[in-house]
């Protein structure tokens, strides 16, 4: 369903169980730079009117998230570490040039959005299915539900509002790009690393 090109290596999730608290902070950078994006995208593209209703919602169910992994850090009786940089975003980013038109800005930003909330999702799944904390994996189910609807968002968004043929060209080529990217992740404990 969520079209990447190279899975998970599933021993990622061994990385994770050693070190729960860094998963658990780095997850909630993830959730609050969602809602970031989110925000971001009303301010760069007010007109879309659909996308910025969409967009209210999203940002206050991203920060929902972020609020939730945030008590489980508390509740493990750790603070929020500080925030480390995204590699697998930094990498990705790199993808499409830079300019064009407004609506090319837009349908790049949107599958960037789509591609990150699958990844996410893909990996939420993972935790779901084999992380040992049983309450940990019941948490990272839920999310990964709401992480493929996030997915199927922005891509439809990307679709309705860029010429279809292209854009689905530009997913398959995002998607490839991105399993390059993978090769060389998913040795440490970052949801996208």
């Amino acid at each position: 369903m969520l079209g990447l090109k190279l899975p998970t290596d599933p021993r990622w999730v061994n990385i994770v169980e050693k070190n729960i608290d860094e998963i658990l902070s780095d997850h909630a950078y993830c959730e609050q730079k969602a809602a970031s994006t989110a925000i971001s995208l009303i301010i760069s593209f007010p007109e879309y009117t659909d996308l910025v209703k969409e967009m209210i919602a999203l940002s206050r169910e991203e920060m929902g998230h972020f609020k939730m992994v945030h008590d489980k850090i508390i509740a493990r009786g750790q603070t929020l570490a500080r925030d480390r940089k995204d590699e697998y975003v930094i990498a990705l980013l790199k993808f499409f040039p830079k300019g064009g038109s407004r609506t090319t800005q837009l349908v790049h930003r949107l599958l960037y959005a789509a591609l990150i909330e699958a990844r996410s999702c893909e990996r939420f799944r993972l935790l779901s299915e084999e992380l040992e904390d049983k309450e940990l994996a019941d948490f990272y189910h839920k999310l990964m539900v709401s992480e493929a609807g996030h997915y199927t968002m922005f891509l439809s968004f990307a679709r309705q509002y860029g010429d279809r043929i292209e854009v689905d060209k530009k997913w398959d080529d995002l998607l490839e790009y991105e399993a390059t990217i993978m090769k060389n992740l998913g040795t440490n404990e970052s949801i996208h690393g």
